[in-house]
């Protein structure tokens, strides 16, 4: 069976069907449909979290997908980062351009994880990994996804809990807009102290080889 024919199964109709077959399992059907987006890029997050909200329920469905794509997020993040050391990826990242956008993902790699991780569509698993080469902190990565996801997956759940709400007042978008806007300007200030502290962690830890170096 070729990619194509597995992705043109994920409708709206067929995964409300196979989540609702399933129900007896729990969270689990739920869950594992959204860590299944990590490592297959082509299933359509829209769909995938939308419905886990209209069988769970908002609040649940919500829950289920964000610990589903968190999950997939680190575990493909954990996978490449312990692979990075290899020589083929080590000659890879030493290429004049990669070098480039590496050093750029080090000094950007909150802001880079977390803008990117609020759109509902987007090359997840490209992002994943470049974080993971970039040998971006495994602390960072974590709070940049989970902040991320849960803007993108509330955003998604709330429309697809109730989709036909939104088809007969589609003004009432607004206030999804209006969420994402306050959520930006708070997890910034939550990214601004984050990374203050980060660096106040390795200027520390700069010093202190420093020192070291010179009594040697």
């Amino acid at each position: 069976m070729e990619l194509s024919e597995i992705t043109s199964y994920f409708t709206e109709e067929h995964l409300k069907a196979l989540l609702e077959q399933f129900r007896s399992f729990g969270p689990l059907p739920g869950i594992l449909l959204t860590f299944m987006k990590s490592f297959i890029p082509p299933l359509p997050t829209l769909v995938i979290v939308g419905v886990n909200a209209a069988v769970y329920g908002l609040w649940l469905g919500f829950l289920y997908s964000w610990i589903g794509i968190v999950s997939g997020c680190m575990l493909t993040f954990l996978i490449v980062r312990k692979a990075a050391g290899h020589p083929l990826l080590a000659r890879w990242a030493e290429k004049p351009k990669v070098k480039k956008s590496m050093l750029w993902v080090r000094h950007n790699a909150f802001s880079y994880v977390f803008l990117l991780s609020i759109f509902p569509v987007g090359p997840f698993v490209l992002i994943n990994m470049v974080a993971a080469v970039a040998r971006m902190r495994i602390r960072s990565f974590f709070i940049a996804i989970l902040f991320g996801k849960a803007l993108m997956v509330f955003s998604v759940s709330y429309i697809g809990h109730d989709i036909q709400r939104f088809i007969d007042h589609p003004l009432q978008l607004i206030f999804v807009v209006l969420f994402i806007g306050l959520s930006l300007l708070i997890s910034k200030k939550i990214e601004a102290r984050f990374t203050r502290h980060t660096s106040d962690e390795e200027e520390h830890t700069d010093t202190a080889l420093e020192q070291h170096k010179q009594s040697v």
